[in-house]
């Protein structure tokens, strides 16, 4: 993701301006795509997407990562401006079974490269020339049941790390050297956790991160705090205790200074968990239908008007946008695209006009761009 989106898997911040709330309300969005906004045309099984400027050209590149338990070529794609997406390429030589992707700078010398997660193979590491080309620099990791990656600092060591869920089996962190090898570090969660995602966050304010896992097959999601040694051994539930959760996003949403989750969800509501700023949850808000098939989740301000609002991906309904209707937490649904199997998301400004778009990683459908533009009927 970036910093319009993903990173709102770990933080946040916003200001809340009350005359762009009513701007807002007057100018409905809408997200649009067409034939031209697809990725390629194949109907792979992909599972995560991220935009990221991997050339150093000022527009917003696309990593997909496809296969989920069937090997699959992952791909770029290179935006030559205002979201024409006309170059296609391989990411590696191997076609894998991937379910993520993560751009980083794992290297330390200034450009992005890419991080893939697999279901039962190893994952690779891919360094960037500076010019958007990509050379496998080597495997990491177990061979086991991932679901997801989250790149970030963990250590606070200077360089970034990788944090894998793995549904299942035991989830991992693993460590960079600062030269983009990856050592596996600790555990966390239990070792037959659900995990299909995490954030991370300083939930209780105390400077160290903690996790937030979003686990499913009715297990109780967690807040698990975090010591700054890496170890996250002091669990927090929350949600119903049998939860069928999918997707985690994090920002400080009603503006108390305490970090707050969004949660995707499978056959209920979707929720948001406001934090008490000691790791609880002080009041929980549910939005979307009580069928919800939520597979992936995003926040970020899709309206310009400085209120962080809702992106979500579903399973065979259409997708949404949660809109923020104003300073508390009530939400316009806007639904984009047709029903269809959307594993992944994120958001990022691909056509250069400065809000956020979207695109979706799709299973066995055409992966898609959706443009945000302002309804003017």
């Amino acid at each position: 993701m970036n910093d319009a989106g993903r990173r709102a898997r770990w933080v946040l911040g916003f200001a809340w301006l009350l005359l762009p709330v009513h701007i807002a309300v007057a100018q409905q969005r809408e997200f649009v795509t067409s034939e031209r906004l697809t990725l390629g045309t194949e109907r792979l099984r992909s599972a995560s997407v991220r935009v990221g400027d991997i050339d150093g050209d000022g527009d917003l590149d696309i990593v997909s990562a496809s296969g989920r338990h069937w090997p699959q070529q992952n791909q770029l794609f290179v935006n030559q401006g205002r979201a024409k997406f006309s170059i296609l390429r391989p990411l590696g030589t191997d076609q894998r079974t991937s379910y993520a992707c993560e751009f980083a700078d794992f290297d330390g010398d200034g450009d992005l490269d890419i991080a893939t997660g697999n279901d039962m193979a190893p994952g690779e590491i891919f360094l960037n020339d500076g010019g958007g080309h990509f050379t496998l620099h080597g495997e990491y990791g177990d061979v086991t049941s991932l679901r997801s990656l989250l790149a970030i600092d963990l250590d606070v060591d200077g360089d970034v790390d990788l944090i894998a869920t793995c549904r299942g089996r035991p989830n991992h962190i693993y460590l960079n050297d600062g030269q983009a090898n990856f050592e596996s570090g600790s555990t966390f969660g239990k070792n037959t956790d659900s995990t299909i995602d995490v954030a991370a966050g300083d939930i209780n304010g105390d400077g160290h991160l903690d996790l937030v896992l979003a686990n499913r097959d009715r297990q109780p999601n967690e807040v698990l705090l975090g010591d700054g040694e890496l170890r996250f051994t002091r669990s927090m539930p929350f949600g119903s205790g049998e939860d069928h959760s999918r997707s985690v996003a994090i920002a400080d949403l009603n503006a108390d200074g305490n970090l707050d989750w969004g949660i995707a969800n499978i056959g209920s509501k979707n929720q948001i968990f406001l934090g008490d700023g000691s790791g609880g949850v002080m009041r929980v808000v549910e939005f979307g239908s009580s069928d919800s098939q939520s597979y992936t989740l995003a926040i970020a301000d899709m309206n310009q008007d400085d209120m962080a609002d809702l992106v979500v991906g579903n399973l065979n309904q259409p997708n949404a946008v949660f809109l923020r209707t104003d300073n508390g937490l009530n939400f316009q649904e806007v639904s984009f695209g047709k029903a269809s199997a959307t594993y992944g998301l994120d958001v990022g400004d691909l056509d250069g006009d400065g809000d956020a778009d979207i695109v979706v990683a799709n299973s066995d459908d055409l992966n898609r761009i959706f443009l945000n533009r302002v309804n003017r009927q």
